[in-house]
This record gives C-alpha cells, sequence and structure tokens, in this order.
C-alpha cells in the first residue's frame, strides 16, 4: 500500500521517509506511522508549516488501550521528523530525549576501554588447564578474542564447526546467526594465525562437522559457562561487574568492538555513510538501525570527536526506531 500524506507537513514527511530509504532503510512501519501522524495533522486544522510544541504534544498524548511501547514508537519517529525538518529549514519543536524511551535503550552498555580489554586478555590468557577441564587454556583465549576481535554473539562463535573456520583465506562463515541470516566475516591475520594454530592443537584430524571450541562433556560450550568465566576473569582484571542485569554483560564485548571500529573511522576521517553499511553487514543486521545506535554511544564515550561527528555525520545519529 502507497501511503498518501495530505497535511500541511506531506512534503516534509515524503523527504524524510526518501532520506531513510536512501540510507538503506526500509522504512515501511515508519512510513505508515507518518501517515497516521499526517491524517492526526490533517484533522486539527493545523495549517502552519512549522510543528509546534503545542501539537507535538498532542501526539504524544496515550490513546485508549495503547501500549507505552506503541506509545514510544509514535514519538521517537515524529521526534525525527522533526529533526529532518530542522535540518531541511523548517521550524519544529523536537521531544527531549527521555520521552518514548523504549525498553531496549534502558540498559546502556558497558564499552571497554582498550586499556581494560588488555587487562582482561592478560587474565585470559593466564587461564591453566584443569582435570575438568583441560582444554580451557587453549579454548577461551582464542574464543574470547574472536568475540572482539570479529563483533561475533556468543552463539555465534559457539555454534562454529571445524569447516567454519578458514584460517589461511582469514575469514569465518556464520551459519543461521540472528534472523537466521549467514554471513562471511574476515579476521585479522594476527587472529586468523591464532586460529591456525588452534586448529592444529585441538582438531590435528580434520573433521569439518566437530564443534570449533569443544566443551569437555563434548558438544558445544553452554552460553551459561562462558557468561560465568567471563565474570571471573573480569573480577581478575579488577574490572567491577554489578550482577545479571547491571553489567558489563558478555554481549557488551561486542558493543566495544563497534564503537572501536567507529571511532578509528573518525579519526581517520573516512566516509560513515558509505562505511556504515559495511559495518553492519559485518556485523550481521538486518539493516542500519542496530549498527547507527553505536554512532550515539561512540560520540557519547569520545566526546573530542562530538563536533566532527555533528558537523559530517549529525543525519546519521540515531532517535528513534530505525
Amino acid at each position: 500500500m502507497t501511503n498518501v500524506y495530505t497535511s500541511i507537513f506531506a512534503d516534509a514527511i515524503r523527504g524524510f521517509v526518501l532520506e531513510g530509504r536512501a540510507l538503506g532503510y526500509k522504512y515501511k512501519k515508519q512510513a505508515a506511522s507518518l501517515r497516521r501522524f499526517d491524517t492526526f495533522c490533517a484533522g486539527t486544522g493545523h495549517d502552519r508549516l512549522c510543528l509546534t510544541k503545542e501539537l507535538a504534544m498532542r501526539w504524544a498524548e496515550k490513546m485508549p488501550f495503547e501500549s507505552d511501547n506503541a506509545q514510544g514508537r509514535r514519538i521517537r519517529i515524529v521526534r525525527m521528523l522533526a529533526r529532518y525538518m530542522i535540518r531541511s529549514g523548517y521550524d519544529a519543536y523536537v521531544y527531549p530525549d527521555h520521552l518514548g524511551v523504549s525498553r531496549s535503550q534502558e540498559y546502556q552498555p558497558y564499552l571497554f576501554t582498550e586499556r581494560e580489554l588488555a587487562g582482561f586478555f592478560k587474565r585470559v590468557d593466564q587461564c591453566l588447564p584443569v582435570r575438568s577441564s583441560p582444554h580451557r587454556h587453549l579454548v577461551f583465549p582464542l574464543l574470547y578474542r574472536m568475540l572482539y576481535g570479529c563483533g561475533l554473539r556468543v552463539s555465534e562463535a559457539l555454534n562454529l564447526t571445524a569447516g567454519d573456520v578458514n584460517a589461511k583465506e582469514g575469514v569465518l562463515t556464520i551459519r543461521s546467526g540472528k534472523f537466521n541470516k549467514d554471513r562471511l566475516v574476515p579476521m585479522h591475520p594476527s587472529l586468523a594465525e591464532r586460529c591456525r594454530i588452534y586448529t592444529e592443537v585441538m582438531h590435528p584430524v580434520l573433521r569439518l562437522e566437530h564443534v570449533f571450541f569443544p566443551s569437555p562433556c563434548g558438544g558445544k560450550y553452554p552460553e551459561r559457562s562462558i557468561y560465568g568465566y567471563f565474570r571471573r576473569f573480569l573480577w581478575e582484571a579488577g574490572i567491577s561487574h554489578g550482577g545479571r542485569g547491571k553489567g558489563p554483560r558478555l554481549h557488551d564485548i561486542r558493543h566495544s568492538f563497534a564503537v572501536h571500529c567507529l571511532k578509528r573511522w573518525v579519526q581517520s576521517d573516512a566516509d560513515l555513510t558509505a562505511a556504515l553499511p559495511y559495518l553492519s553487514v559485518y556485523l550481521g543486521h538486518t539493516g542500519l538501525k542496530g549498527t547507527q545506535h553505536y554512532l550515539r554511544l561512540t560520540a557519547e564515550l569520545y566526546p573530542g570527536i562530538v563536533a566532527t561527528m555533528d558537523e559530517k555525520f549529525g543525519h546519521l545519529l540515531p532517535g528513534g526506531d530505525r
């Protein structure tokens, strides 16, 4: 169904949707939500090409039987529209950031510094074999480095088979990742060399179907075991852990990889408009929404590069559901 806009904001809404699609988003749900906003604006008789605070707050009011998440989505898409309007020279009221916050945005990822990561990997490398886990000193140093060096989800690393790791070419094959997507993940040469040495020791007779990181009991490690050791190595490295739900979480290693990558790109004056889709595919995202969130985290963690990011890539900084 083609969305038709008829309010005073019709041109601005169409421009906003076109910009989003040009950046790689499908924008089906967003376009439909903005059609409802467009109908609302037309129904109020608003005829000024200015998104006023009064009109915006009326739209933000909770509707009968509406969930908090649905209300938040309506608020966030209009916040994004308002920012687009301002960039395009219109007058528009922008909702404050605390309005429309989704539950997924409530947890702030713990972003490791490079010094913390060095300390963490030092402790991982000091892990010794024990009778109940005779190969953990081989598995853990490579596993945790792969989580950071390739930005993998822990499930993706644990699901790897020996045939999925091509140390010679330096490429991982991630099969049936999140959203059932397969992808190829290039590795840094140093990580590929670690994989080669590890394979020679752990898989001397190469059987492609065998689990790449086998547990002491055979088969895959459970994620809870990898998380338990993660907490232990954090404690040994002097990095505070607040308990479940408070972080650092194991997934924050992946967040740190993405943010550190973006930081290097910004500092090297790379064109993020062109580079961001590559990072999105590398991480296995379905679109730019998840990847784009890392831009905001990068700006918050490294305020010294905020001016550069705002000047060159302000239009890419997320303000809601993309």
